[in-house]
């Protein structure tokens, strides 16, 4: 064989290599987004399963008689609506209730305590409603709501179960004669927080998550971008600079926990701002999300061609001219883009929340930036440790809301990006 067909054949083999560890390297990287998109899958497929019965829910229509003879006039309130309730549920399934009132319990334990209040409110509203009786729709107590999606069963022994066989067998009843009928749980969406697994919603939580995000917007942004601008185009490049830009980098791997205790220090106990109150959690989720903006903004401003800068100069502009009406411009969608995930990603933190107390159990709806609120990560946090075990499927719930909510904001910034993306 001459040198010159075995220098051939180490080349082929040389090439044949070449393309091998190519080969590998694409199964490498195909298989790494397969398992990445098979976790994504399997999280995403664990929380629906796990929430969806949130959206749906059961309500009952009972009947009351307002039996004057039981309800004191001159104290509505200490009135126990709710047991007036049960003892006509009973008389409606065709049960005597014994001396000490266990079956009025028990039937009590079936309806939401929001029928005694509706009660209440109605004879408030009209007071010659006493005599009379009332129909009313309300949601079936949350551990019925379980028995009829399946999440209680029969089987289980009953010391571990939450109602009784009794019970069960009325709850069929009243499924079976059209008394209790299952409907979309429009109550899920338009209620805040509450200790009643039935009439818990997240609304509280999403307008308290809007509120912060409104106030880390209106901080983080203008200050973010401004700042971005300046260390770009018009600080002087020395060692101060580096030293600035060293640390806004760092900055952006701080923990956010840090940036909750750093909220603690100086808002709460120095500036003595309230504490759960979405200004405080915004101004905190404003300082977090301040690097990753002026990281995001310098990116975007350099990636504006100096042709643009020399044009506009080269025409008479001033140097801030030529920022503010050309090259900030151009790299606006860069812009946009930066400060959507940047707020898209603080609005799914929960340390610094927990940090500076946002943990309260706020029922309404706050009524300024200074109110008391919950926002959605926070009230996943608080709902998952709750006892009952109705909370956990609202706990999935509130989480599919969370997960829409940031799918709406990245969306929008890839829109956005698509939308003003220059090519130069």
């Amino acid at each position: 064989m001459t040198d010159q067909a075995l220098t051939d054949k180490a080349g082929e083999a040389r090439l044949k290599k070449r393309h091998a560890a190519e080969a590998r390297f694409r199964w490498y990287g195909r298989i790494a987004i397969a398992i990445a998109l098979g976790f994504l899958v399997l999280l995403l497929g664990r929380v629906v399963q796990q929430g969806y019965t949130a959206f749906w829910t059961h309500s009952i229509t009972t009947s009351v008689y307002l039996d004057p003879a039981r309800i004191d006039r001159s104290d509505l309130e200490g009135n126990n609506f709710d047991y007036i309730a049960g003892g006509d549920l009973l008389k409606r399934l065709k049960v005597a209730d014994d001396a000490l009132g266990l079956a009025s319990g028990e039937a009590m334990d079936l309806v939401s305590r929001d029928l005694g209040f509706q009660l209440l409110d109605k004879i408030k509203a009209d007071p010659s409603l006493i005599g009379k009786t009332v129909t009313l729709t309300v949601p079936v107590k949350a551990n019925a709501d379980l028995y009829y999606k399946g999440e209680i069963e029969r089987s289980t022994p009953a010391a571990d179960r939450k109602l009784t066989d009794r019970q069960m067998d009325w709850l069929d009843r009243l499924k079976a004669d059209g008394t209790v009928k299952a409907h979309f749980n429009s109550a899920f969406f338009t209620r805040s927080d509450s200790t009643e697994p039935e009439q818990a919603g997240v609304l509280g939580a999403v307008v308290g998550s809007a509120l912060m995000l409104l106030v880390a917007a209106l901080i983080a942004v203008p200050v973010g971008v401004l700042a971005a601008v300046w260390l770009e185009e018009f600080s002087p490049k020395g060692r101060l600079s580096g030293f600035i830009e060293v640390n806004i980098n760092n900055l952006a791997a701080v923990p956010s926990i840090v940036y909750g205790l750093l909220g603690l220090v100086l808002f709460i106990n120095w500036l003595g701002f309230p504490r759960s109150a979405p200004l405080t959690g915004g101004m905190v989720l404003a300082l977090m999300s301040l690097p990753t903006i002026i990281i995001a903004t310098r990116a975007a401003l350099k990636a504006v061609p100096p042709s643009i800068r020399e044009a506009a100069l080269g025409m008479g502009a001033s140097r801030t001219q030529t920022v503010f009406h050309h090259v900030l411009p151009q790299a606006m969608p860069g812009v946009m883009t930066g400060v959507i995930l940047s707020l898209a990603h603080a609005l799914g933190e929960t340390a610094p929340l927990l940090m500076i107390g946002m943990v309260a159990f706020t029922p309404g709806l706050p009524e300024s930036l200074a109110s008391a609120a919950s926002v959605l990560p926070v009230q996943v946090f608080l709902w998952e440790n709750a006892a009952e075990a109705a909370f956990h499927e609202r706990t999935a719930g509130a989480i599919m809301v969370l997960l829409l909510f940031m799918i709406v904001m990245n969306s929008a910034a890839v829109i956005l990006r698509r939308r003003f993306e220059k090519r130069w």
